[in-house]
């Protein structure tokens, strides 16, 4: 009875401990955001040219804000909000080489010096978006990277330092690394920050973090001829 009782107590343990891993996985990176649309697209037309817009909040909100301007260029939006770098390389097979489209638009950055998932390390973000790239170019597809936008502070994490100093050092490196590798990038920052370069303009956001219509009027003036050139 004892050698049962303690079976079934190990069996209860084992189970929560997968459903917990199993749950860990999923809610981390968010795989099931868009599992059902990327499962209703399947594969893209014979002259489809799909292009995935990778980000965090400032493209989910872009897609959700302005859905007449993705559908109108065939523009697929695949942001999620508070993700940072980590995030996006974890998804990446699911929510952009499988869709399989000509290009994919990578903007990050943002959370990542909030410290959304732990303490920022330039390093470790930039690695991820070599990473993202080094995928993407494996499996065919051409790559825009995006600068991060200006941000003077996170209203949900206030205690952050020095995040425009920490935003300008990774745009450049990113931005060498591009030009290094032959990849468009397009810069929203210098077109997006304030006249005293502490943060973004603020007609462009009502906070200091997201676009609003304006901003992403902008945002949009740049990155359509991006895309027209390489799709």
């Amino acid at each position: 009875m004892k050698t049962n009782l303690k079976t079934a107590f190990l069996i209860v343990c084992f189970a929560f401990i997968s459903i917990h891993i199993e749950a860990q996985k999923y809610t981390f990176a968010q795989y099931n955001r868009y599992a059902k649309e990327n499962t209703t697209l399947g594969k893209p037309a014979k002259n489809e040219k799909r292009v995935v817009f990778m980000g965090n909040s400032i493209t989910d909100f872009w897609a959700s804000r302005r859905p007449e301007f993705f559908k109108k260029h065939g523009y697929i939006g695949r942001g999620i909000s508070g993700q940072t770098s980590f995030q996006f390389l974890l998804r990446f097979r699911e929510d952009v080489i499988k869709l399989q489209p000509k290009v994919v638009v990578i903007n990050y950055g943002t959370n990542d010096v909030a410290e959304n998932t732990g303490t920022y390390d330039e390093e470790l973000t930039f690695g991820n978006v070599v990473s993202m790239v080094e995928l993407a170019r494996y499996n065919k597809i051409k790559v825009i990277l995006t600068s991060c936008l200006p941000a003077k502070s996170f209203g949900w994490r206030p205690s952050i330092e020095g995040a425009m100093d920490k935003i300008r050092h990774l745009n450049a490196r990113v931005q060498a690394y591009a030009k290094a590798n032959k990849i468009p990038y397009v810069d929203y920052f210098s077109a997006m920050v304030s006249a005293d370069g502490t943060g973004m303009n603020q007609d462009y956001t009502p906070e200091t973090v997201h676009p609003n219509d304006k901003g992403y009027e902008v945002m949009e003036s740049l990155i359509v001829p991006a895309i027209e050139k390489i799709r």
